[in-house]
């Protein structure tokens, strides 16, 4: 789950100096030793490596049937096939893998669309499914967070601000209830309504999943799977590289994996991400070096089936990275009309 940078350009770069001189301190004052490093990779186990791409690739399965059973409940029939959402999951997690910014969300609305009966609406209660699809997340990521307090090792500092995001979790859940609950409103469109009003326009749009309990549970179910899986080829990971910590320490890793990147201040975050993944696993008896190393297999394991698939499934629906790159952002959007988007796809 991600979460957009500030519109205003002087906070942006404001933010990003902070974040990158944070990181040039991280590794003046604590960088790895390049030899340990080189190291580590030489003792990577290549079977443990594949088990956890081919686990990483049924999580993306998993999780884009999560989203499809949001959008089947969101629009009337004909719906998009599997493999049509699967595609779009795909070209989405290479957008958010390659690109700073929310542009996956928003590419894969694009490849939904394209293959859809045009009805007005239609983009902006498929951006609507991308939020549900997300607050299925937020169920996941809150248990996960459970699961990190009472089993893993983490600074005692550290657990108040983890209750305050399972707090904010759950305020964001029954937020979502009440906002589904609620009568349909037309799409807002004037545009000093501001980005919130037009966010929850789109939201409400593609909530009618949490207004049906059955598909919600199915979602819920797909979505707490893919999540598995995750934490699965995580803790496959650690196996490649020798770290034989167990499940506890896979979990603060899946955790601080989606915390890095929830601010997305440069392509996957980079240096950022391994520099937190090692400091973290000092705790468990892992040196830094092994630590940062591990980071970069894990982040390369997890890029390898979002960017592999996302190029593939770019490819099949004619579009090129560079139109991704010219993608809006979803808060960008107006949610009453699609032509802005179709010139771009």
């Amino acid at each position: 789950m991600r979460v957009p940078l500030p519109h205003n350009r002087f906070v942006r770069l404001a933010i990003f100096f902070v974040v990158v001189t944070a990181a040039i301190v991280l590794v003046l004052w604590h960088g790895p030793d390049r030899s340990l490093i080189a190291d580590a990779f030489q003792a990577v186990s290549w079977t443990w490596v594949a088990i956890a791409v081919f686990i990483n690739l049924m999580s993306v399965a998993v999780r884009s049937s999560a989203w499809r059973v949001v959008i089947l409940q969101a629009i009337p029939h004909p719906w998009p096939s599997w493999r049509t959402v699967f595609s779009a999951f795909s070209v989405g997690l290479l957008g958010n893998t390659a690109l700073p910014g929310r542009v996956g969300e928003l590419a894969r609305v694009a490849v939904v669309t394209r293959h859809l009966r045009r009805r007005p609406g239609t983009w902006a209660t498929i951006v609507g499914t991308v939020f549900a699809h997300r607050l299925f997340d937020v169920v996941a990521s809150t248990g996960l967070v459970v699961y990190v307090l009472y089993t893993s090792r983490i600074p005692e500092w550290a657990k108040p601000a983890l209750s305050v995001v399972i707090g904010v979790g759950f305020g964001l859940l029954i937020a979502a209830f009440l906002l589904a609950r609620r009568h349909p409103q037309p799409l807002v469109e004037n545009e000093e309504a501001g980005t919130v009003r037009r966010l929850i326009s789109m939201a409400r749009a593609g909530l009618t999943v949490l207004r049906r309990p059955a598909p919600a549970v199915w979602a819920l179910c797909f979505q707490l799977l893919g999540w598995t899986a995750q934490l699965l080829a995580v803790w496959s990971a650690m196996r490649a590289f020798q770290i034989e910590s167990g499940v506890a320490s896979a979990a603060l890793v899946l955790l601080l994996m989606n915390v890095v990147t929830l601010f997305p201040f440069w392509p996957g975050n980079v240096g950022l991400l391994q520099a937190a993944i090692a400091f973290a696993l000092l705790s468990y008896g892992v040196a830094y070096a092994h630590g940062f190393a591990f980071g970069i297999g894990l982040q390369a394991i997890e890029a390898s089936v979002g960017v592999g698939l996302g190029l593939i499934f770019l490819a099949r629906e004619g579009f090129s990275f560079a139109m991704l790159r010219r993608m809006p952002e979803v808060t960008d959007v107006e949610v009453d009309g699609d032509e802005r988007v179709e010139r771009i796809a």
